[in-house]
């Protein structure tokens, strides 16, 4: 049976007549939704930096932030009932809070990262907990403080609720879109957090000033019918379905993101291009409630209830073929020509979390209050969403597995509703939702084949190629093609090769550690990929111990089924480790190293700053033995061989990689020849000298990197260079930082 509450009758509100000045609400709220998500971006950056971009950090932190909205949203739905018509002064007192926490919030992050930073996992939660617990309950108690404001003026709660909350998710779309494409790459964290900070003071005072300048139109008491009239199902039932749909919704973002960041590389402003367009469209979504529970379902709970159902079902249809029609299109157009399509599955989503509160809260003083349990629940749902997806399920099921879950979930949900509004027919309505179900999944096999090849090769995509490998986890995706090419997260990541003749991956760069310490006894290895690079320093005469940090176990297996590489994780020597490199590093204080190593990804990639920094590179600094070196490749990066030249003294560059160290650095040449002919990797000689062939090319490599300049397009790419010849050529440039990122949020061709 389906539970049906009339809601009891309200005491006198009131209601609009004559010229209608909400505005300022919407206004207020559209700007305080701006610095929440610049906020989130900048936050979740900056702990991401102190406590490591590996899997286990990121989902803590998503879903803490998530928390803590959760619990914000319950406190301001009790703050609404007990304040009444001072709701809005509560607002504005809120925004300013917020303002002065994120005036000092990333010192007070940096002071508790000096004590805290590579804390163990539940460590971890609990001190990003506690940090962000006070910013973020306050951010989410201010929804139900204003939708209580505005009950009390038109009596009609999905109204209400549609239009605060397109108004506040329009301006984190602005937020998200502005931080891509200006903020984040001009302002930096700490200009951007300023920034957040004075937009939060400012809706703050004037929040409080609003009703002390009469900008509220004129009120009329209301009749009792409006409220009892409005009839609603059991909250018990829309707290369960509210949490459904914010499950769906935030999943579906987890899956997107893996998609558009494989196509585009993983740059960072992928992500908050993704955000804004989702972001806008849940708003949008929102906004069409709004008009259509003024309009439309103002007292009719069976078309509302019919209405949730059918966008529900539209909404996870779409969100569920947005993956398969990325692949096709990208092959056509640019990737960001198809963020609209993000857009349209996101407002068919975000609409139902409106018309569930219309279909289960009446306009009575209790609204504010009913609406934060309702809005926890999404939150709590969305949370969830975020963390069993991204987590657990993308750790074992293939992404099109997923989205069938999600799509599932999303046609159940949709009947309940259906059947919600007509109970007669629940058997009908659960019928035809198996029926489709079953139909797409005989369907999906096709849609989702080869998808990741699409995603990578784009238009030159010719529906043959095929990937070797590929491996979905929780970390990301790897895929290996048919000339043994390695791609993680949809980008050049090696190549598995340690032929130094036939050098198909530049691996001549790691041959020439032999040339620049005559000893590296113990090596740290931050980066495993295709093996290749950690397999020749295992078995370099001189090294004793090599320790290798990889975030993403996947490419354990692949290295397991190449016989060019296979031993290195047989090797006695070595000891690999799965974590975030900066986390590792911090949480082994006592640890040195004659060598560390890093065969870093392109500088312009997210998060990939992190190794780049002159921060990082300061606590690399504090691993390095007596005489030590760092070895690590600058991906061609003026910024980042800048960086490099700040923190150490010495420096010589290698083609891509740059050496640096505390004594002087020089690459001698008659110790690489020597090495060079004495070194064999699994038994056999790196170079077998009575081979001419060989021999030639050893001193062909020699008088290359000897070359002070080399020739234009040459891959050697002006193979040796020292400090002396760095630094007037990077003269004017900024080193890469925590803050400013270097190169990750620049438009880059990719």
């Amino acid at each position: 049976m389906t539970e049906i509450a009339v809601s009891p009758t309200a005491p006198q509100t009131a209601i609009s007549t004559g010229n209608d000045s909400r505005w300022p609400y919407f206004l207020l709220f559209f700007l305080s939704g701006f610095p929440a998500l610049l906020y989130q971006i900048v936050w979740q950056r900056a702990l991401f930096t102190i406590y490591g971009v590996n899997v286990e950090s990121v989902t803590v932190i998503v879903t803490i932030f998530m928390i803590g909205l959760g619990l914000g949203s319950l406190a301001g739905g009790r703050l609404s009932t007990a304040l009444g018509g001072q709701a809005l002064r509560a607002f504005g007192c809120i925004e300013v809070s917020i303002g002065i926490f994120g005036v000092f919030s990333l010192s007070l992050f940096g002071r508790v990262a000096h004590f805290t930073a590579g804390s163990s996992t539940p460590a971890t939660a609990l001190i990003v907990f506690l940090l962000l617990l006070v910013p973020t309950l306050l951010m989410g108690s201010t929804l139900p403080l204003l939708v209580a404001h505005l009950v009390r003026r038109n009596s009609n709660v999905g109204e209400s609720v549609g239009s605060l909350y397109a108004a506040n998710t329009f301006g984190s779309g602005a937020a998200c879109l502005l931080a891509a494409l200006v903020l984040m790459r001009v302002l930096g964290e700490s200009g951007s957090v300023t920034l957040a900070a004075s937009l939060n003071l400012l809706v703050g005072t004037a929040a409080i000033i609003i009703p002390g300048r009469n900008w509220s139109p004129q009120m009329e008491p209301a009749s009792n019918d409006t409220s009892a009239n409005h009839k609603t199902i059991a909250l018990w039932i829309a707290i369960p379905l509210s949490a459904a749909t914010g499950f769906i919704a935030l999943a579906y973002e987890i899956i997107w993101y893996r998609l558009y960041s494989f196509t585009s590389g993983g740059t960072a402003p992928c992500f908050a291009k993704l955000l804004a367009f989702y972001l806008c469209g849940v708003a949008y979504g929102a906004l069409a409630v709004h008009d259509i529970c003024k309009q439309k379902l103002k007292d009719d709970l069976q078309r509302t209830l019919r209405a949730g159902s059918i966008v529900l079902t539209l909404g996870a249809v779409t969100a569920f073929l947005l993956g398969p029609a990325l692949s096709l299109l990208v092959r056509f157009v640019s990737y960001d020509l198809t963020f609209p399509l993000v857009s349209i599955a996101a407002a068919l989503m975000g609409a139902a979390f409106p018309i569930l509160s219309h279909a289960a809260i009446g306009p009575t003083e209790r609204a504010g209050k009913e609406l934060s349990y309702i809005y926890v629940s999404n939150i709590a749902g969305s949370a969830l969403g975020s963390f069993l997806i991204g987590f657990v399920v993308l750790d074992h099921w293939s992404t099109r597995t997923a989205s069938l879950l999600l799509l599932g979930i999303g046609l159940m949900t949709a009947a309940i509703l259906a059947a919600l509004a007509k109970p007669a027919q629940t058997t009908k309505f659960f019928g035809a939702a198996t029926v489709f179900f079953l139909i797409v999944i005989a369907a999906s096999g096709p849609l989702f084949g080869r998808i990741y090849e699409r995603l990578l090769y784009k238009g030159e995509y010719d529906g043959r190629s095929h990937f070797r490998d590929l491996i979905e986890n929780r970390s990301g995706v790897i895929a290996v093609d048919s000339k043994e090419t390695v791609y993680g997260g949809g980008s050049y990541d090696g190549h598995f090769n340690t032929d130094l003749v036939n050098d198909t991956n530049g691996i001549f760069r790691a041959y020439a550690i032999a040339g620049l310490h005559p000893a590296p006894k113990q090596v740290l290895v931050i980066g495993l990929s295709s093996g290749s690079w950690a397999q020749i320093i295992a078995n370099h005469p001189m090294v004793e111990d090599v320790t290798i940090v990889e975030i993403n176990p996947g490419y354990i297996p692949l290295i397991q089924e190449r016989p060019g590489v296979a031993s290195l994780l047989r090797n006695p020597k070595v000891h690999i480790v799965i974590d975030d490199g900066r986390r590792w590093l911090t949480s082994h204080p006592d640890r040195r190293f004659d060598l560390i190593l890093m065969n870093t990804t392109f500088h312009f990639r997210a998060h990939v700053s992190n190794l780049l920094s002159v921060e990082f590179l300061q606590l690399v600094r504090q691993h390095l033995k007596p005489g030590g070196i760092e070895y690590y490749n600058t991906t061609r990066s003026e910024e980042a061989q800048l960086a490099a030249t700040k923190v150490f003294p010495y420096a010589v560059r290698v083609s891509t990689f740059i050496a640096v160290g505390d004594q002087p650095i020089v690459f001698n040449s008659e110790q690489f020849k020597a090495m060079l002919q004495s070194y064999k990797i699994d038994g056999r000689p790196v170079l077998d000298m009575s081979d001419s062939t060989r021999g030639k090319y050893l001193e062909h490599l020699l008088s290359q990197l000897q070359a002070d300049r080399d020739h234009a397009g040459n891959r050697f790419d002006d193979a040796i260079e020292d400090r002396s010849q760095i630094l007037p050529r990077l003269k004017g440039l900024r080193p890469i930082t925590d803050d400013n990122m270097g190169a990750e949020w620049k438009t880059l061709p990719y």
